[in-house]
C-alpha cells in the first residue's frame, strides 16, 4: 500500500480490528491509535516524499508480572506484552543502508556493507540495528536497506523495556521483508539479545526480548538458558474486570547498575557457597538447614536475597497456574506476597545509600490505601527507582491513575491492557 491508502484506511476504520487487537477493545483506545498512526504517516511522508510503498510495523513493551530478580539465577518468570508499543513507518529499497529517524532523536544511518562491531556506537540504537542486521546476515539472510520513521510510547526508564521493544521491532522488519517471516519469535528474541550484548554493550538476559517477541502472557523457565521452556497463559484481565496500571514514580534514575549487579552477585555468592553456580540448582531445605554455616561466608543481606529467590521462583509458577485456572483471588494473593518479599527480603525499593528517598515505597503505600484490599500492588522490574505495578478494578482505574498523578506528576500512570501478539505488521 502507499501512504495515501494507509491514511485513508486508518481514517475510514479499515484497520480498527487490528488496532483493537494491539491496543484494547475500547473505542477510546482505537481513536487514540488512529490519531497516532495518522501523525506518524504524515511525518514519514514529509521525511521521505519519494516513497511509493509503505509498510507499517509495531512491537510491544512488556511488564513483568511475577519473578522479581529470578531470571539471572535461571529461575521462572511470568511476564506479558502490553499495549504500549513502538511503531515504524517503513519504505524498503536496495541502497545498502538503513536510515532511521526516531521521534525526538537525531537520524541514524547504518551501512550494511560494514556489519562489524563499532566501538564508537556502543550504547546507541544504531549499534542495535547493526547487530541485528549482522546476525541475520550470519544466518544467510540477504538484507536490503530501508528508510523508517519511528515513534514510541514505551518510555525509556519506565520499566517496560523500550530497548527490547526496539530490538524486536527491527528484527521483525528484517524478518518479514527479507526472510519471508521464517524466524520464530524465540529466534527474533535471541537476535535482539545478541545485538544488545555484543554491539550495544549491555549484558542483558533474554526475558524482555522473549516477551516482546511472543506477545500475550508468557511463563518462562530459564533452567536451561539454551532450551527455554515457554508456556503461553490464556487469560484476559480486561474481561476479568481489571486493568494493569504502571506508575513511574519519577525517582532518580542515576546509574543504578551497581544496585542491580549486587542483587545478582549476592545471590550467586550464596549459590557458590552451596556448591552451585546459580540458586536455581541449590536445594531450598539445605539452604535453611545450613544457615548458621552460611553466615560465616555470606552476609545476612545475601541470605535474605537468596530466601527471596527460593519463594519468588515458586510464586512465578503458581501465578501462571492461578491465571490459567482463572483464579484471580489466588493470583492477587501471590502478587501481594511478591511485593512484600521484594520489600523485606530482596530489599530493592530504594538504593541502600539513599534511605531518605523512597518514591517506590510511597507509591506502594498509597496504592494499598486506595485499593483497600482489592487487586494487588508490587514493585515493578528491577526496582530501586522507577515503577510500581498495580492490578486495579476497571471501574477504579481512572481514579487510581488520578491519585498517582496527584502525587507523582501528570502522565506518570499508564492504564494498560495485555497485548496478545508480539512483533506485528499492519496490513490492509
Amino acid at each position: 500500500m502507499n501512504v495515501f491508502e494507509f491514511i485513508s484506511g486508518i481514517s475510514g476504520g479499515r484497520f480498527d480490528q487490528q488496532l483493537r487487537r494491539l491496543y484494547g477493545a475500547s473505542d477510546k483506545a482505537v481513536l487514540r491509535a488512529r490519531a497516532r498512526y495518522l501523525s506518524a504517516a504524515e511525518r514519514f511522508s514529509a521525511l521521505y516524499p519519494q516513497c511509493e510503498e509503505l509498510h507499517v510495523y509495531s512491537a510491544p513493551g512488556r511488564t513483568e508480572i511475577g519473578g522479581n530478580h529470578t531470571d539471572h539465577q535461571h529461575g521462572c518468570v511470568l511476564a506479558a506484552a502490553v499495549s504500549l508499543d513502538i511503531i515504524a513507518m517503513v519504505s524498503f529499497h536496495d541502497e545498502g543502508v538503513i536510515r532511521i529517524k526516531s521521534e525526538g532523536f537525531t537520524a541514524d544511518e547504518i551501512d550494511l556493507g560494514c556489519l562489524e562491531v563499532n566501538g564508537a556506537e556502543k550504547g546507541t540504537s544504531a549499534a542495535l540495528v547493526r547487530g541485528i542486521a549482522a546476525k541475520f546476515a550470519e544466518k544467510g539472510v540477504s538484507i536490503g536497506g530501508f528508510d523508517a520513521y519511528i515513534t514510541s510510547d514505551v518510555a525509556g526508564g519506565s520499566g517496560l523495556s523500550s530497548s527490547a521493544a526496539f530490538e524486536v521491532l527491527m528484527a521483525t522488519i528484517i524478518n518479514k521483508q527479507y526472510n519471508d517471516g521464517m524466524a520464530s519469535a524465540e529466534t527474533l528474541a535471541r537476535i535482539g539479545k545478541f545485538a544488545e550484548n555484543a554491539y550495544f554493550g549491555k549484558n542483558c538476559g533474554l526475558m524482555d526480548q522473549m516477551v516482546c517477541a511472543c506477545g500475550g502472557f508468557a511463563a518462562i523457565d530459564f533452567g536451561d538458558p539454551q532450551e527455554l521452556k515457554i508456556s503461553a497463559v490464556d487469560f484476559d484481565f480486561d474481561k476479568a474486570g481489571y486493568s494493569v496500571c504502571i506508575t513511574d514514580t519519577n525517582g532518580d534514575h542515576a546509574d543504578l547498575s551497581d544496585e542491580y549487579g549486587a542483587v545478582a552477585a549476592e545471590m550467586k555468592h550464596v549459590a557458590e557457597a552451596m556448591g552451585c553456580e546459580y540458586l536455581r540448582y541449590a536445594d531450598e531445605e539445605e539452604f535453611y538447614s545450613r544457615l548458621p554455616e552460611l553466615r560465616e561466608t555470606c552476609t545476612d543481606r545475601e541470605l535474605l536475597r537468596a530466601a527471596h529467590f527460593f519463594a519468588e521462583n515458586r510464586r512465578a509458577a503458581e501465578e501462571a497456574q492461578a491465571l490459567a485456572e482463572g483464579d484471580t483471588v489466588r493470583f492477587f494473593e501471590l502478587v501481594n506476597e511478591s511485593g512484600n518479599s521484594s520489600a523485606q527480603l530482596l530489599q530493592n525499593l530504594y538504593p541502600a545509600g539513599e534511605p531518605q528517598s523512597q518514591p517506590l515505597t510511597l507509591a506502594i503505600m498509597l496504592s494499598k490505601r486506595f485499593l483497600g484490599g482489592s487487586g494487588a500492588v508490587r514493585v515493578h522490574g528491577g526496582g530501586f527507582a522507577g515503577t510500581v505495578q498495580a492490578f486495579v478494578p476497571n471501574y477504579l482505574a481512572g481514579d487510581y491513575a488520578a491519585e498517582m498523578e496527584r502525587v507523582f506528576g501528570a502522565g506518570c500512570c499508564n492504564v494498560l491492557t495485555i497485548r496478545p501478539v508480539g512483533g506485528y505488521e499492519l496490513v490492509l
